[in-house]
C-alpha cells in the first residue's frame, strides 16, 4: 500500500530530508518559532489543504500544534527531487 502524503511528509521530518527557504527562516523568527516547533507541528499536524497551482509541484498545508503544544502553527512546503522536502513558508495560526 503506497504512503499517504502526511507520512511521507514526516518521514523526511523524521530522517532529517529537508530544507528550509530564506523566506521560512525569516518567517520562524518574525514569529518567535524556531526548528522544533515546525517538526512538532508537522509530526503532530494533518494536511489542512493541498495547493495544485504551482508549475513547480503540489504545496502542502500542515496544520499542527508547537512544541509547546498549544500554539497553533502553520507549515507549507513541496516535495524537492531524491524525496527532500522543502519548507517554503512557517506561521502561527490566528
Amino acid at each position: 500500500m503506497p504512503r499517504s502524503r502526511l507520512e511521507r511528509i514526516r518521514d523526511c521530518v523524521r530522517r532529517r530530508h529537508y530544507d528550509m527557504s530564506v523566506h521560512a527562516v525569516e518567517e520562524l523568527a518574525e514569529d518567535l518559532l524556531d526548528i522544533f516547533d515546525v517538526e512538532e507541528a508537522i509530526l503532530s499536524g494533518t494536511i489542512s489543504r493541498m495547493e495544485k497551482d504551482d508549475l513547480r509541484g503540489t504545496k502542502y498545508v500542515v496544520v499542527g500544534r508547537a512544541a509547546d503544544k498549544r500554539t497553533p502553527v502553520g507549515v507549507v512546503g513541496r516535495f524537492l527531487e531524491g524525496e527532500r522536502f522543502l519548507i517554503i513558508t512557517v506561521y502561527v495560526v490566528t
